[in-house]
């Protein structure tokens, strides 16, 4: 990914602006920013590499304000480590079990169950929509209660793996510069504090429905602008004029991972685990086998094989050791890293939808703009055929005299007089119900019969206004955008730092786990050699005929150095 040099909150403590802006400001999107960051969350500690999950550096700068002493543990320079240490089957506040994991912080201890860090990552992500949070273990499949149906809550093997990807999980979010000072993760983490409360009480309260009609650096803005709510809701499939390269290449090089990782590699680890779990299988059958034939023999046959399935014994759980071992520092990971893959594909689709959320609101513009365009000039053609009306009117009353002589003298030949037309009688009967009728009818010319001139000056008025609201609104989508991608930009190189750094180590403890598969199997397998060698090779043989044998050219082995050499 390209690099980011930019101001942005992983590098500042910037107080955080109100969302109520100007609505005559001109933003450039195009240009660097430097986004407002949240005045309680975005502190960076350091700007270092993240260091791998397994082995945390302490950090060398310290935060100056503390919202609690859970923010101070975390940012005291130590290796503050999140440990959770056991998972108890509990019915606390339920009707059914369920497993509660418990949560060491330092002195703190809290418990909470799968739902709750569920509830606790959902939160984290519409209160950072622009930020990377990180993923948590899947829930059970369809499958997994179909073969397992009650069982399958206390599958240990599942809650162990919960347990290690919770922990880390945990540890993602403390050692992120903007996520780990955030108070309601600080809450988590007290053990005296209800969740329930956490999840009834300000900030998460106030978030929004859609944090697309929200703003960005801030989503639980109590004095956000009244011109969101005018933002349109745009698909995320909406093409865009004008895409930004930058993330059109994070998503291609994204969709490259994700397939890469949830394809080929995932696929063969869980084959290589498989054959590994069956192999130590083998191993402790053989073992088994092995023990129980050098019962039925004696001398240094029976030692030997005793030896023999002793260091069958040691492969089975050297391989058991090693099985376990690929698992939590190679599998867990790698499949950490697939969900990693989807959360960012997300991510990007939310700054998609800003961007096509803010040339929308452009077009929407420029098409009210038109229209009151539109409006002014029937207005103007209006006045001009009314002035030109008030000239005739003016010009016809050029003979008055004339005028008055005609008035004078209505019996005249030339004067025509009409009587009004006849009213209807006050005698004629009505038919029943005909007065609903007669006053629907008058409602609905009532209706109908719009003065023109009214209709036009109200729809002058409320597309001024309109342009208004939209003006306010292209404004904020503009530094919405800005800061959306300057800030998305900034954790995804964050990631792609932290990703080179959990790969290798990943490959390491690969290495290292295999390496000590084979130191093990190796010294047992040099005891059983050395009980071995202790039978005599062909016990039906002379010691003559074995050395004359021995001895002899036809039966020497051919050596592959000398294959290799052409000897």
């Amino acid at each position: 990914m390209d690099t980011f040099e930019d101001d942005n909150p992983f590098e500042n403590d910037i107080d955080r602006v109100s969302s109520e802006t100007s609505s005559t400001s001109k933003v450039n999107i195009s240009a660097p920013s430097s986004p407002p960051p949240n005045q309680a969350r975005l502190l960076s500690p350091n700007k270092a590499s993240p260091s791998p999950p397994t082995q945390r550096q302490p950090q060398t700068t310290f935060k100056g304000d503390f919202c609690c002493y859970r923010d101070r543990w975390l940012h005291s320079g130590e290796d503050a480590e999140i440990l959770i240490t056991d998972a108890q089957k509990t019915s606390l506040n339920s009707n059914t079990p369920y497993i509660t994991y418990v949560i060491h912080a330092g002195t703190a201890e809290a418990r909470h169950r799968y739902s709750e860090f569920e509830s606790l990552r959902l939160n984290l992500l519409k209160l950072y929509p622009t930020l990377i949070i990180p993923p948590i273990p899947s829930k059970q499949t369809i499958g997994d209660y179909a073969t397992k149906q009650a069982k399958v809550k206390e599958d240990a093997a599942m809650i162990a793996r919960r347990k290690r990807m919770l922990q880390t999980f945990l540890n993602r979010i403390a050692r992120h510069p903007i996520l780990s000072n955030e108070h309601v993760f600080h809450r988590f983490l007290e053990g005296e504090v209800s969740w329930t409360e956490v999840l009834n009480s300000p900030p998460l309260s106030l978030l929004p429905k859609n944090i697309l009609k929200a703003p960005s650096h801030n989503p639980t803005d109590p004095n956000a602008s009244s011109a969101y709510a005018v933002l349109p809701n745009p698909t995320a499939t909406h093409p865009l004029r004008n895409p930004d390269q930058r993330f059109i290449d994070s998503e291609v090089f994204t969709s490259k991972f994700a397939n890469h990782l949830s394809g080929p590699m995932e696929k063969v680890t869980r084959r290589t685990l498989k054959r590994w779990s069956e192999t130590a299988q083998d191993y402790s059958e053989l073992g088994a086998a092995l023990n129980g034939f050098s019962l039925n023999e004696g001398g240094t046959l029976a030692t030997a094989m005793e030896k023999t399935g002793q260091a069958v014994d040691a492969s089975y759980m050297s391989t058991t050791r090693l099985l376990q071992e690929l698992e939590q520092n190679f599998s867990e990971p790698l499949h950490e890293y697939t969900q990693f893959a989807t959360i960012i594909k997300k991510l990007l689709v939310y700054r998609h939808q800003k961007h096509v959320q803010y040339e929308m609101t452009q077009d929407a513009l420029e098409g009210k703009r038109e229209m009151l365009e539109e409006y002014e000039k029937s207005e103007r053609e209006a006045k001009r055929l009314e002035e030109a009306l008030a000239r005739g009117r003016t010009n016809g009353l050029t003979n008055p005299q004339s005028e008055g002589q005609s008035s004078e003298n209505p019996d005249e030949p030339g004067s025509v007089y009409l009587p009004p037309h006849p009213g209807p009688s006050p005698y004629k009967k009505r038919a029943p119900g005909m007065a609903f009728l007669n006053a629907l009818s008058y409602t609905l010319h009532g209706m109908m019969d719009v003065d023109p001139e009214t209709a036009r000056r109200n729809g002058i008025g409320k597309t001024r206004e309109t342009i208004s609201q939209l003006e306010d609104a292209l404004h904020l989508t503009a530094q919405d955008l800005k800061y959306s991608s300057s800030t998305i930009q900034a954790d995804l190189d964050r990631f792609q730092r932290q990703k080179v750094a959990d790969l290798r180590e990943m490959s390491i403890n690969m290495a290292r786990s295999h390496r000590d598969w084979c130191k093990k199997n190796l010294e047992a397998w040099q005891a059983a050699k050395k009980e071995i060698e202790k039978i005599p090779e062909h016990p039906n043989s002379t010691p003559s005929s074995q050395h004359a044998q021995a001895a002899s050219p036809s039966n020497l082995r051919r050596d592959s150095t000398a294959t290799i050499n052409g000897r």
